[in-house]
């Protein structure tokens, strides 16, 4: 036996188990069960010692994968990412437009059907090969590598503009530590002679006014940038830094964070619960959006975009969910984690619609108090003069116009409008029905920061509800920016072995540089255009092909093998068929309706017209045109690139060198296998792609090899460390192929 199997041999007689499932318990044996894992490398030449250097070192060093400090830790990392502003701002809106209380049965039905077993997907790749979307993507096929790389440009593009939403929740919560609330009144101009009303907020609402003109100061239109808006400029400093300072230790210091970030939220929900119910109004708001309408749930758009909601409110296709379980040992049970964190999203959804409707409901019989009062004074003052006295019921004191309730209102309203048939449209009476000013959805930063800022602005202590609603806001956001971050820091550091701290601090500078576009007066509308473009199409697309990659050409039945390896039992069989033909199938046909969405749909956004003051729809420019479809090319562009790299070998894929890497007592140990030598002990023997063994061990997780270590020998997919086992003279086991 050669001399390098010898010391290998001795390695094995003290530490190395002799079955997998010893192995796989051994793992973790010297460490605490979510404690580092520390890859030792050998150098290819020279004595092989061991180098022992910080993590994010490259060959000839010592790496250590972080790892979750508990699984509640994790559990809160994923929730904090799942869970975001869409679940308290376009959750809701759905749930109003798409039949009320009707719209959860779409809404669940595809959670199982899609959510779940993608979620499920991505926790197991991730969990099994302990790497960022790219390296996992990169050891299941090189050719697929590119879906990686997709994951971090949209993560990028998406943090670009997520960050300015908690900009601008950072600056109304700046603003909340005033009594009252300086968006609770239009302001007053005074001139020499008189004193009046701003027009713009005259004719608007304060509310309104403040977000468009005091936060924003937003141009007519995206083509008039206007400079930038400095008050925002400096908010958005203040987030970029608090993402910076969370993210630049890793997971060490974001996990911490995220035992405020995540549980904090729920306290202030259950909080605005508790108050909105004690406030009149907002049982109406809840009986409206609980009460079903059956027959909208019959209409192909409410599947779709409950669909698109199940898809985007999980962070499927981000990378962020790969990233956060990749920091986790390998016998975790994945599955579990993967049904409990999508239905703590879809409680949260549902708490979140409470509060939204019950404070929505609120505000509604405050407006219709406003209305019935306004209308009644206009009765009283057209009485006898278009309006006979004989018309209002006995029972209805007019002499108190503000004291009219809203039953006796509607009452007069019908008995107008039946006796003056033709001439009730001259009168100008309004209907005030609380059922209509119900109906007006709102949904995004016109609920966050119009519709429920006017409600709280009549809640008792005002500025305590508004701190607690704005901080919630950003510990939302937060919480999602981190798992975005980390779609984008861990693939990297994994591929390129850089500095974490160094690659978090230019990544954070060069977003908060671009950034600055969104902050300009102009920057409203391009969050819109980022936010309608740069994500959907690409989404789904990176993720029809996740799914197609494990299910299809890694192999499903593989697959389930290294499931069972890795969870200790079978998962549900449900599984099975959803992976290789619903799922996909229901991915195709929601990419193919959103396809032809955006395609019969000409790119525009909502402008703000100041001398009108009220939105108007318009047009994107040729020049805004042709970003939004360079947001979608470039997002997706990766895909085909790598594929063609690797198609014509223009990259080699089998690029690393002559380094294996092995386990022993939960330490990766490499191996120098030199040109030669017939070393019957070493690791797995690298192999083209579609001869490489298994990232994700299955049953033939324990391979003998038998061939001399050439300068090909021992090359991993990803062209940088295979994983395997190390074993002593074990009989030849058939390899589980890629």
């Amino acid at each position: 036996m050669p001399k390098n199997s010898k010391a290998v041999k001795r390695e094995l007689d003290e530490d190395v188990t002799e079955s997998h499932k010893d192995l796989l318990s051994n793992e973790d044996a010297c460490d605490d069960s979510f404690k580092k894992t520390s890859l030792i490398v050998n150098n290819h030449e020279g004595d092989g010692k061991e180098c022992d250097v910080e993590e994010g070192g490259s060959d000839g060093e010592e790496e250590e994968r972080p790892a979750w400090n508990s699984k509640l830790q994790y559990i809160l990392a994923q929730v904090g990412f799942s869970v975001g502003l869409g679940n308290v701002w376009r959750f809701p809106y759905l749930c109003q437009k798409n039949g009320g209380g009707a719209y959860l049965v779409p809404y669940l039905i595809l959670l199982i059907l899609i959510g779940i077993p993608l979620f499920f997907l991505e926790l197991a790749v991730g969990q099994r090969i302990r790497r960022g979307s790219i390296g996992v993507w990169n050891y299941i096929s090189p050719r697929l590598g590119g879906i990686g790389f997709a994951s971090c440009v949209v993560c990028f593009f998406v943090a670009l503009y997520y960050n300015v939403i908690i900009s601008w929740s950072l600056f109304y919560f700046s603003q909340s530590f005033q009594q009252p609330l300086p968006w609770h009144e239009c302001p007053l101009v005074k001139n020499k002679t008189n004193t009046y009303v701003v027009p713009e907020c005259e004719k608007s609402s304060a509310t309104t006014y403040y977000w468009y003109r005091e936060a924003l100061n937003i141009s007519d239109s995206i083509s008039e940038g206007g400079g930038l808006n400095w008050k925002m400029t400096l908010c958005l400093l203040a987030a970029w830094s608090m993402v910076c300072l969370a993210m630049i230790k890793g997971i060490q210091s974001s996990g911490k964070v995220m035992y405020f970030s995540s549980l904090f939220p729920y306290v202030v929900l259950i909080c605005f619960l508790v108050r909105a119910l004690l406030l009149e109004g907002s049982m109406d708001g809840i009986r409206h959006m609980f009460t079903p309408k059956l027959e909208i749930m019959l209409e192909p758009k409410v599947w779709r975009e409950a669909a698109t909601q199940v898809f985007f409110a999980l962070g499927l296709g981000f990378g962020g969910v790969i990233a956060f379980s990749s920091y986790n040992k390998r016998d975790n049970n994945c599955h579990f984690d993967a049904v409990l964190v999508s239905f703590i999203n879809f409680f949260t959804s549902v708490l979140a619609t409470l509060v939204v409707f019950a404070v929505l409901g609120f505000k509604a019989n405050i407006m219709i108090s406003k209305c019935v009062s306004l209308n009644s004074k206009k009765i009283v003052s057209l009485l006898g003069n278009g309006i006979e006295e004989s018309l209002i019921p006995h029972h209805i004191n007019l002499t108190l116009p503000a004291q009219v309730s809203n039953e006796d209102y509607l009452e007069m309203y019908n008995v107008i409008k039946m006796v003056k048939e033709d001439d009730f449209p001259k009168l100008g009476l309004v209907a005030c029905s609380i059922e209509a000013e119900l109906n007006k959805a709102v949904q995004g930063t016109g609920l966050a920061f119009i519709a429920f800022t006017e409600a709280m602005t009549h809640f008792p202590a005002s500025p305590f509800w508004s701190v607690m609603f704005f901080l919630m806001l950003v510990n939302l956001g937060l919480g999602s920016m981190f798992g975005t971050i980390e779609g984008i820091l861990t693939p990297l550091i994994d591929t390129f072995k850089v500095r974490k701290e160094f690659l978090t601090v230019g990544c954070c500078v060069l977003a908060f540089s671009i950034g600055l576009l969104f902050v300009q007066r102009s920057g409203n509308y391009f969050v819109a255009m980022f936010d309608d473009y740069s994500a959907t199409l690409p989404l789904l697309i990176v993720v029809v092909l996740e799914n197609v990659a494990v299910a299809w050409v890694y192999g499903i039945d593989k697959f389930f093998e290294d499931l069972k390896d890795m969870l200790g039992f079978t998962p549900y069989r449900f599984y099975y068929y959803m992976w290789k033909y619903i799922t996909p199938i229901l991915l195709l046909v929601l990419l193919g309706s959103s396809f032809v969405q955006l395609a019969m749909t000409p790119p525009s956004y909502s402008a703000w017209i100041q001398e009108e003051a009220k939105e108007q729809s318009m047009i994107f420019p040729p020049w805004g045109i042709v970003v939004c479809i360079s947001l979608v090319v470039m997002a997706i562009m990766p895909v085909p690139v790598v594929f063609g790299l690797r198609y014509f070998n223009i990259i080699d894929e089998n690029t690393s060198g002559l380094s294996t890497v092995s386990y022993k007592k939960g330490r990766i140990i490499k191996e120098s296998a030199r040109p030669g030598e017939d070393d019957d002990a070493s690791l797995i023997q690298g192999k083209s792609p579609s001869e490489a063994p298994s990232p994700m061990p299955g049953n033939s997780i324990y391979r003998k090899q038998s061939n001399g270590g050439g300068p090909d020998a021992d090359t991993a997919p990803n062209g940088r460390y295979g994983i395997g086992y190390l074993m002593a003279d074990m009989p030849d086991i058939p390899e589980s192929d890629l």
